[in-house]
């Protein structure tokens, strides 16, 4: 039996398709890229944009078309959140919502044996536990994803994630560190935390915060780094900084989701932040992790965005200097706030505006980049390709490269590279010292 499995959105829906995957591989079945020989295809999607919920839907009409015996299975944000909706497809065996991930394989099973369809969405309730997960690890990986938390409940006035995902909820710190220590025993050298709203975590474990939870995987004993995913910015003090800078395990790369820079458009999106205080996260960030690298999401034609709003964020954006940046137009989401907002953006207009505001990003990637020549920054290398390169990621999340030069595979292995040229595209360096890999 092979299993088919196709993954749409962010790192913690990757997360819980590979803790989906480990538990078909414990039940005998093999993995497979080829969709037409799949016995089981299993689609796990988002449902951040309208255009999402369209691609899984067109994915499930191709997987109806190239498996016709396969079951087919459509878990995750869109099928919790428009429940009515994915009832209606006809393509899909099993639907399951958010939650219950783990009961695909026995829904898959019980398909098999008596051919009835399932639907299993359970609604969302406060206080609800996080749902067990636990990865061992992809062995042919460099890193590896630890969710540490689910949920929101910042009800941003453009965004359905709050009504997919629920409230917030958090891992166990001692079951964080058991799953860190599972991960670095089977060699991964970098453990990514994510989560809905990492900033969150805790807030449901009787006042814990992000920086327990990166505490909770440091105590896991091993050759590892740790990165942070995507992080709220309203909820990041001073604090929790100044303790993940105590740790030289915590990579200096933070991606801190600006969506705005102007005042009145955060407002009407319903962030919980202005301008000036991000500028104080970023300055703070720069101050306790030297040289850092901070990447962001910036949204353009956001409803009612005035000419006037625009250029205020294309300059709070520039004068930000971000070393990486995901612009994108504004999209309305059935279902939200700002769906019914008046003073829609023309599409015309929402381009022209991301085309700006990519230029603006772009310079700044590009100098970042340019201000590491001769900086000496640690690497992890990963899996090799058959040219003359060893590739790998700095901590600050530039790709970087080096000659091959006769050595050996550096797969998962930790290098200090003196970086000799950059531009926006990576960086190439040379070799000061490799580290055993131990």
């Amino acid at each position: 039996m092979k299993a088919f499995y196709y993954t749409f959105g962010c790192k913690v829906n990757q997360y819980e398709t590979e803790n989906i995957r480990e538990l078909m591989l414990s039940l005998g079945y093999e993995d497979t890229a080829d969709p037409a020989e799949a016995d089981v295809c299993i689609v796990n999607s988002c449902t951040v944009t309208a255009e999402a919920d369209s691609k899984c839907r067109q994915l499930l009409r191709r997987l109806r078309r190239e498996s016709p015996q396969a079951v087919i299975v459509l878990a995750g944000c869109y099928a919790q959140a428009f429940e009515d909706e994915v009832r209606g497809l006809s393509e899909c065996d099993i639907i399951v919502g958010t939650r219950g991930k783990r009961d695909i394989p026995r829904l898959v099973s019980e398909f098999i044996e008596n051919r009835e369809r399932a639907v299993s969405i359970t609604p969302h309730c406060r206080g609800q536990l996080i749902e067990p997960m636990t990865n061992r690890g992809n062995d042919t990986k460099t890193r590896a994803y630890i969710k540490i938390q689910d949920g929101c409940d910042q009800y941003c006035t453009y965004c359905m994630i709050p009504f997919a995902r629920g409230h917030i909820c958090s891992k166990r710190p001692d079951e964080i560190t058991a799953e860190a220590q599972a991960l670095a025993d089977s060699g991964h050298k970098e453990l990514i935390l994510t989560g809905i709203n990492m900033c969150c975590y805790g807030r449901d474990l009787g006042g814990l915060d992000l920086s327990d939870a990166v505490k909770a995987v440091t105590r896991a004993k091993g050759d590892f780094r740790v990165r942070l995913s995507s992080l709220e910015p309203e909820l990041l003090t001073d604090e929790i900084i100044e303790k993940l800078a105590a740790d030289d395990r915590v990579c200096p790369h933070f991606h801190l989701a600006l969506q705005s820079g102007c005042d009145r458009t955060l407002k009407r999106m319903n962030r919980h932040y202005d301008t000036a205080r991000f500028a104080q996260i970023v300055s703070k960030l720069r101050s306790e992790f030297p040289g850092c690298a901070l990447t962001t999401d910036v949204m353009v034609g956001f409803p009612d965005e005035t000419e006037e709003d625009f250029l205020q964020s294309l300059a709070f954006v520039e004068k930000m200097c971000f070393s990486g940046a995901h612009v994108f137009p504004y999209s309305r989401r059935k279902g939200t706030a700002a769906d019914r907002f008046a003073g829609q953006i023309s599409q015309e207009v929402k381009n022209e505006r991301a085309a700006l505001m990519r230029e603006v990003c772009e310079r700044s990637a590009e100098m970042y980049a340019q201000e590491q020549t001769g900086r000496a920054v640690r690497v992890l290398f990963e899996r090799e390709r058959s040219d003359e390169w060893h590739r790998g990621h700095s901590g600050e999340y530039l790709n970087v490269r080096v000659k091959r030069e006769g050595r050996a595979s550096l797969w998962r292995t930790f290098a200090d590279v003196k970086i000799i040229s950059a531009d926006k595209n990576g960086c190439i360096g040379e070799i000061v010292e490799v580290y055993n890999n131990g």
